[in-house]
């Protein structure tokens, strides 16, 4: 991630981060613009969806990049305990989204289709956490996006809530860039899912890897031609610590 990302004292903003020339406005040519405009929209921000006006943005990003496959999705919750919900935005437009689940005496969300998978990874005496409702919006052109959103999604399970093991489940299709991109490994079979109607499988990310991986990687995107790896559009270590203590002041 560029140097010039930095976090973002505006309210429940956690940082902003220059628009890099893949990421491009979302409802018109950038040189149809003024060179003011330009420059206005030379960030995006990443906010916290911790009101209900921007979980109502997120579920509708969410809603209409599964309905375009024909699948159905249950909106954004409400802040709980153990979930937060964290969203890029274009100005006021939500451009990703993710939600971040740690183990809790209610359960997970992934458990639902896979209760003897994690019950046999609790018997590790791991910590889990999960990543769920994952959308970017298809219109949005950027590994900068993912990997930020990503990223902060990471800190805040690893550094905020001692997360050791990371769970997600995907469609079948999308296997492939988790394994590649960012080294999941398969640890449940293909099942349908109810909730979506679309086949899952059960991935996991031991987040020690993830943290290994951002002490090489992060930072340098200049190295991303180097490496299948997302992790060189991911911040650096010293950019990591500035987003871990912004978000522990917003707790």
């Amino acid at each position: 991630m560029s140097s010039n990302s930095h976090p973002d004292d505006s309210g429940d903003t956690i940082v902003s981060i220059p628009r890099s020339p893949n990421l491009q406005p979302l409802l018109h040519d950038p040189l149809d613009l003024e060179e003011g405009e330009r420059l206005a929209e030379s960030r995006f921000k990443i906010r916290l969806a911790n009101t209900e006006g921007r979980r109502s943005t997120a579920s509708y990003l969410i809603e209409r990049r599964y309905a375009w496959r024909g699948y159905q999705v249950s909106p954004v919750a409400a802040a709980a305990a153990n979930l937060i919900t964290i969203a890029a935005f274009d100005k006021d437009l939500p451009i990703a989204t993710i939600t971040v689940g740690m183990d809790s005496p209610s359960g997970m969300i992934v458990e639902k289709l896979y209760p003897e998978e994690i019950r046999s990874l609790r018997n590790e005496a791991v910590r889990l956490c999960e990543f769920t409702k994952l959308a970017v919006d298809n219109m949005v052109r950027s590994k900068a996006v993912l990997a930020a959103i990503f990223h902060i999604a990471y800190i805040h399970a690893r550094r905020l809530r001692g997360g050791t093991d990371l769970l997600i489940e995907v469609n079948p299709r999308h296997v492939k860039f988790y394994k590649a991109m960012l080294g999941f490994d398969v640890v449940g079979a293909e099942r349908m899912d109810p909730r979506v109607s679309a086949p899952a499988l059960l991935l996991r990310l031991k987040l020690a890897f993830a943290e290994e991986q951002i002490a090489i990687w992060g930072g340098h995107r200049e190295l991303a031609a180097n490496t299948r790896l997302l992790y060189p559009f991911f911040f650096s270590p010293d950019e990591e610590k500035g987003i871990e203590g912004r978000l522990r002041s917003m707790e």
